[in-house]
């Protein structure tokens, strides 16, 4: 890969207003990078505990509830403002969000992966930011969340 060149960014989303500004970033990078695809994921955190565990994969069709409430919000906040031109694609999973961001951006052979930060980790990142930035294969570019006090 050359240096500076994209072909596939993973844009990484909870729905959280930091996530809908680091859009802005994922969608700039690609628009940079001609015939850059740009892939959505939004993780579905999985609970720890094995009793809820147990249960939610008891009620019959979870899966297809969540998924549908995640296409809902990515038609609404996200699809609209994709630049004709850029490829554009959905997905989710369930799990613990930072591996599961890493393993997906390594399965799909993503060149860069574009998250907001929440601030509720380290000093400098969130949890999830912290933990993708050391473990990913590829350039992590995370957003700090605005401050509003400039």
């Amino acid at each position: 890969m050359n240096a500076g060149f994209y072909k596939n960014i993973l844009f990484c989303t909870d729905f959280s207003a930091n996530a809908d500004r680091a859009f802005d970033f994922a969608i700039e990078t690609a628009r940079c990078h001609q015939g850059c695809a740009l892939t959505l994921l939004h993780v579905l955190p999985e609970p720890e505990a094995q009793f809820w565990k147990t249960y939610l994969y008891e009620i019959e069709g979870v899966d297809q509830k969540a998924k549908a409430d995640i296409d809902a919000k990515i038609d609404a906040a996200y699809r609209p403002r994709i630049p004709e031109g850029i490829a554009f694609r959905a997905d989710f999973r369930i799990g613990n969000p930072a591996q599961a961001i890493v393993d997906y951006a390594t399965e799909n052979h993503c060149d860069l992966i574009v998250l907001g930060r929440q601030g509720t980790g380290s000093i400098f990142f969130g949890n999830v930011a912290t933990r993708v930035a050391r473990h990913a294969h590829c350039p992590v570019l995370i957003i700090p969340v605005e401050n509003q006090a400039r």
